[in-house]
């Protein structure tokens, strides 16, 4: 097997590898467990056949990708953009189907994290006496996964906190009013990052002072399990959050809480799930084991600041709006993390900065503890 680094990747190489990304994200939301995947096959520089993984339990990107390819598969070259899997689960093993298709060689873009199939997938086709060159666009391949390799290396979902605040680091007036802190355009983008996670978490200050929807407002077909976490179970009878026809809510609280409203819930379909300790720990574990592989953080300072400290925050998204609202009780995006040092601040790292019509998005990973 032959690395990109030792093999120089060619700008066509890199096409293909790209091509594969936007073939995968087609079914962004929709793949978890699993990762997002595309094949391209490709003779003297023609693409031949592709296709993409739709989702856990269907054929694998590579067997749709040789479907449409056909004969012509015989002696090309396949682009993927995740290791092909050398295993039994719900579907065969896609490495029997690119060898018995007569693939000659096979471009992988990362291999897969799985320490348990990890380097299996390329094991088997070298031995079948096929090339293999892995880590093409490798950082761009990584990144569309990133929920999946964390759900792999971690066994929890991989947590985005995103906010939106003015230039004087509030997400709200002294009211409590929120809406809106940023422009159409921001809105529009989160929208859509909400469209790639598979559930959507708040608290319930939020339920009460925002009253949200937290859809893709029509940018995507998926819709995020919307999640409530509220320890006094305080929440409003009526909500757009219980108007569950279309996209489910599920209500996280502790054992025993507000029985009447827990049952007025129920008769709207809403779920309610009861921990004996409501920690973001606990939520996120139970999300794990629905299968879940990027979960979005929508929720006040208090509850961010416990997501942060337990270690259920991977990225932030912070929308910047260039206006000032002040006032010295006026809510910030982040609670107290008990650091009393400025040296002490948590510093984002492969930090990222994008304009959005007169609003700033600023997106970064927190270091791993």
């Amino acid at each position: 097997m032959n690395t990109s680094s030792e093999f120089q990747a060619s700008a066509f190489d890199r096409e293909m590898m790209q091509r594969c990304i936007t073939l995968a994200r087609k079914a962004l939301g929709a793949t978890s467990p699993n990762p997002m995947v595309g094949a391209v096959i490709v003779r003297e520089q023609e693409i031949v056949g592709e296709g993409f993984h739709p989702g856990a339990g269907q054929p694998h990107a590579e067997v749709f990708a040789l479907s449409v390819a056909a004969e012509k598969a015989k002696g090309a070259t396949i682009y993927i953009n995740l290791e092909p899997c050398n295993h039994y689960g719900r579907t065969p093993p896609c490495t029997e189907a690119l060898i018995k298709a007569g693939i000659a060689k096979v471009m992988v873009g990362m291999i897969d994290p799985d320490p348990r199939v990890s380097g299996k997938g390329i094991e088997r086709l070298t031995e079948a006496g096929i090339e293999v060159v892995a880590g093409i666009e490798e950082e761009a391949c990584r990144r569309l996964n990133e929920g999946f390799i964390h759900r792999v290396l971690y066994q929890r979902p991989f947590g985005i906190l995103k906010y939106a605040m003015t230039l004087d680091g509030k997400i709200a007036a002294t009211s409590g009013h929120s809406a809106w802190v940023t422009g159409e355009a921001s809105r529009r983008i989160v929208h859509q990052l909400r469209a790639a996670c598979d559930a959507v978490i708040i608290g319930g200050n939020t339920v009460r002072q925002d009253n949200p929807h937290l859809t893709t407002h029509g940018v995507s077909s998926h819709n995020p399990l919307r999640v409530v976490m509220s320890r006094s179970l305080n929440l409003p009878l009526e909500a757009n959050l219980w108007e569950t026809d279309k996209v489910p809510t599920v209500v996280f609280t502790e054992e025993g809480i507000n029985p009447p409203l827990q049952k007025q819930l129920l008769k709207r379909k809403v779920e309610v799930i009861e921990l004996e300790v409501l920690t973001p720990t606990q939520v996120m574990q139970h999300l794990y084991q629905r299968g879940f592989c990027s979960v979005l953080w929508e929720c006040g300072g208090t509850l961010a600041a416990s997501a942060i400290t337990e270690g259920m925050v991977q990225k932030v998204m912070a929308f910047i709006a260039p206006k000032i609202i002040g006032g010295e009780s006026a809510p910030s995006p982040v609670g107290d993390l008990g650091l009393d040092k400025m040296s002490n601040a948590l510093q984002l790292q492969r930090v990222a900065l994008q304009r959005v019509d007169n609003d700033f998005v600023i997106e970064g990973y927190l270091p791993m503890s």
